[in-house]
């Protein structure tokens, strides 16, 4: 997985990008707006080390009405020939989409948008819409769905585990206050 994170939230208390990242040890933190090409270029598709492979980069983020792309769905068999890397932009939406204009390279990845996700757990913050997710709990479902995790497998206990863990960390600290 490939995180890239917005600056303006990397000392964001309630942010879940760093979390997230640490509870992936084969997942990338970069911080920034605007992305050198050719760098982005080899994040999102060579491997990250000698036993990786090429990679097809799908983005976890909702359709655009105003720049339709390609929609990834996790149960085309010819959208899963190549090994995926899943793409995760951490911001507010007005920063995420900021972020997509300043890199036309990510507008264009194939995305993968969640549907039918539930009720947000993220009750330290609040949300625009009904549906929206932090980023840990976004990355979560996409990769259950990517991966084909049922909501029991352990990888889906310990992500949500981690970010109760937060959330009931934060609650404690703004007690004291």
């Amino acid at each position: 997985m490939l995180i890239l994170q917005h600056p303006l939230e990397v000392h964001e208390a309630k942010g879940t990008a760093r979390l997230l990242h640490l509870s992936l040890p084969a997942s990338r933190l970069v911080v920034a707006e605007a992305f050198d090409e050719a760098e982005l270029q080899r994040w999102l598709h060579q491997p990250w080390d000698a036993s990786d492979a090429p990679r097809q980069a799908v983005l976890l983020y909702p359709q655009t009405p105003s720049e339709p792309v390609a929609s990834f769905s996790p149960e085309d068999p010819q959208a899963r020939a190549t090994p995926l890397r899943l793409v995760v932009i951490d911001g507010t939406w007005r920063k995420s989409r900021k972020m997509l204009y300043a890199n036309p390279m990510l507008a264009q990845l194939p995305r993968l948008a969640l549907t039918d996700t539930g009720p947000a757990a993220y009750t330290i913050r609040k949300a625009q819409r009904e549906g929206q997710l932090s980023t840990m709990e976004a990355a979560t479902h996409a990769l259950q769905a990517l991966e084909g995790w049922p909501a029991q497998a352990w990888q889906v206990q310990a992500l949500q585990q981690s970010f109760a863990g937060l959330i009931a960390q934060h609650q404690r600290l703004r007690a004291l206050h």
